[in-house]
């Protein structure tokens, strides 16, 4: 960039960020997330660095602003530490004390709010008074003693100060989050890019990393601290509340941030005040968690699974950052669909670093008026793949390019349609080396053979080498094949081979839904595997017949039975059949509360979305990837998007994973 290019765009940024900053700070109003200001902010910050005699008195920038690891010893936890059940609106907080208060069969007299710091979770035992052992929190039942580490934290007492308890028992436990803070953090990584060490993506990371480490003096060097938020030992407190304040007496640093609260409102409100504010925070916050105060409501209301009934966690909304489309490209899919991805600036968002985010279609490229060039806002919630959701137009500067999409497919030069009513455009040629290799990848996903091993680069790999051009040619491969390619050792080899193998025990669904039949998801492969107990029963049903079948529309229908008419199809599965492929049927479902019953999961979840499809799939209900008005439910974990979002705005109820288990459970 020339001085005189960042002159120009210095001045954009002055005015955009004075811009959100009089609507925030005058009108008390907002157009952008301050994590969006937040990524301008730094954008100008770094050009002014770069360019210091550009540098200005009135520059927004010049205002001032207020599983146990090899090496330790396992450590089994005297209670379990127990996870927690996470809420992503106001709503569900309100239902989680709806579900209390009935289990209590009376109100619930107030709550306990306190910020949920971004680190690692310890358990700290102290023998009379003193430190004997620190642990890491683990799979919640066994963790790994990290004592050395953690006595280094000038924050944790070696001694605690029992002057207040008349009679302290022989053993004390707390738990507590080792923090790094945001100052601390961004001078350590300024100390390992002078050494040219690997950079930590965030604080939660170099905080755990420090204290997994087995050196202590390098932890002693990280300046770590440590905040306590339960005291697991009974010393007669009666809330959460004095639990604290007990804490702080014995000599632990608690959080001034806490709050208690009368009523789940006064929560609301918390929870308001600190989503807006948490970037003044000293640490990383994801959100906050609600306590039940009164220990004997927290004793009745006990645990369900791996969460306690008395406290969760609310998420905060998802973080968001600002940078530039350096370039608008296409991808083609194994149905032919060509996507367009935005290749950006590389840009840290949610703890990684982004460079790519996805754009659906021609239509959404439209609706965004998005173009090669622009600043736009990007966020990273419940997809693995990043969204835009803003183009800052303002911040144009007239050198912008619209993207077109292209006329023929950038892989084999074919041409490319967009058929009446659909959203995308396809290539036309069904031999088009995307599509094939994508069909092969698709076989073995997880959801269809499950073929350890096979990755993506792995099946393109075969492929150009003349190996594999169908799926029965995985079941062809000999050691001698793989022994000439790079990436395969003789172990690698035989492990490949057996993965394989294994593989054969499949599923009928499993099987329908590898051969990428196109509308044909785990929900349809399952209605037709109940319905057809062998693949060549399915291979006989006209569209007519299949269309008789609940929850299959005309269009899968006619899908259905045209992939099994083209020849190309048939000797597939003839070819499959000879090299022992013998799906194995599954039994016709009972029916349940689900039954009928239309699912989406979003989110991060304490088991795979795929394992929480085939429970739902299994009690009769269907998983569906998009929110729509026919959704019954949508399945929220961890970071969930705007799919949750969604949700609210059509009335559709959300249920936390705790709350499906518990409804799987039911029959009707």
């Amino acid at each position: 960039m020339t001085k005189q290019d960042a002159s120009r765009r210095i001045e954009k940024l002055r005015k955009e960020i004075d811009h959100h900053r009089y609507l925030y700070h005058v009108l008390d109003s907002q157009e952008i997330s301050d994590a969006a200001l937040d990524s301008l902010k730094h954008e100008l910050v770094q050009l002014e660095r770069q360019f210091p005699d550009l540098l200005t008195p009135d520059s927004p920038s010049q205002r001032v602003g207020g599983k146990p690891l090899k090496g330790y010893t396992k450590v089994t936890h005297s209670k379990p530490v127990l996870s927690l059940e996470d809420a992503f609106s106001h709503g569900e907080i309100a239902d989680w004390q709806e579900r209390n208060e009935k289990l209590l069969h009376r109100k619930i007299p107030g709550y306990y709010c306190e910020l949920k710091f971004d680190g690692l979770s310890i358990v700290l035992t102290y023998e009379n008074g003193l430190l004997i052992r620190g642990a890491t929190r683990g799979d919640g039942r066994v963790g790994e003693d990290v004592t050395q580490n953690l006595r280094t934290i000038e924050s944790i007492p070696l001694r605690l100060d029992l002057s207040h308890i008349k009679r302290p028992p022989k053993i004390i436990e707390v738990r507590g989050e080792v923090v790094m803070p945001k100052k601390a953090f961004n001078e350590f990584n300024r100390s390992r890019a002078k050494k040219k060490l690997p950079l930590f993506a965030n604080p939660r990371n170099a905080a755990a990393g420090s204290i997994r480490q087995l050196d202590p003096k390098l932890a002693a060097e990280r300046k770590l601290d440590c905040v306590i938020f339960d005291l697991i030992t009974d010393l007669g407190q009666r809330t959460h509340a004095q639990a604290h304040e007990l804490a702080a007496q014995l000599g632990f640093k608690t959080s001034r941030y806490n709050e208690e609260v009368k009523n789940v409102a006064g929560a609301a409100a918390y929870l308001k005040k600190w989503e807006s504010k948490r970037q003044q925070l000293p640490y990383n916050t994801d959100g906050a968690v609600i306590v039940v105060n009164t220990i004997a409501d927290e004793r009745a209301l006990g645990s369900v699974g791996k969460s306690d009934r008395w406290m969760i966690a609310y998420k905060f909304a998802a973080e968001q950052a600002t940078t530039r489309v350096e370039d608008i490209i296409v991808q083609v899919g194994r149905t032919g669909a060509l996507t367009p991805v935005a290749v950006l600036a590389p840009v840290r968002l949610a703890g990684t670093t982004v460079s790519r985010a996805t754009l659906h279609n021609e239509d959404e490229i439209k609706r965004l008026d998005i173009r090669v060039g622009d600043t736009v806002i990007v966020q990273k919630a419940g997809d693995i793949i990043p969204d835009v959701v803003q183009v800052l137009i303002a911040l144009r500067t007239g050198k912008e390019k619209p993207f077109h999409f292209p006329k023929k497919c950038p892989i084999c030069g074919s041409p490319v349609v967009r058929p009446a009513g659909e959203v995308a455009h396809y290539c036309t040629n069904k031999a088009c080396f995307a599509q094939e290799v994508g069909s092969l990848i698709h076989f073995v996903s997880k959801k269809g053979f499950d073929i350890d091993g096979l990755g993506d680069k792995i099946v393109e790999q075969l492929m150009r080498a003349g190996l594999v051009r169908t799926p029965a040619d995985f079941f062809s491969l000999t050691r001698e094949d793989l022994a000439p390619l790079e990436r395969f050792a003789e172990k690698s080899a035989e492990n490949l081979l057996e993965a394989i193998k294994t593989s054969k025990h499949i599923t009928l669904p499993k099987f329908m839904y590898s051969l990428g039949i196109r509308h044909v998801g785990e929900g349809t492969a399952l209605v037709l595997a109940r319905r057809y107990r062998t693949i060549e029963e399915l291979s006989r049903a006209s569209a007519e017949e299949l269309e008789v079948i609940h929850e299959i529309g005309p269009i899968v229908a006619r899908s259905v039975a045209d992939w099994f008419a083209r020849d190309k199809n048939r000797k597939l599965l003839a070819d499959l059949k000879t090299r022992g492929i013998r799906p194995v049927p599954v039994a016709a479902a009972a029916r349940t509360q689900l039954t009928g019953k239309t699912f989406v999961i979003t989110g991060t979840m304490p088991e795979t979305r795929e394992a929480i499809a085939d429970r739902i799939r299994t009690a009769g209900g269907t998983v569906s990837g998009s929110v729509s008005s026919k959704t019954d439910f949508v399945v929220a974990g961890q970071e969930p998007g705007s799919k949750l979002a969604k949700a609210h705005s059509l009335g559709v109820r959300v249920l936390s994973y705790t709350e499906l288990m518990k409804l799987l459970g039911k029959r009707s």
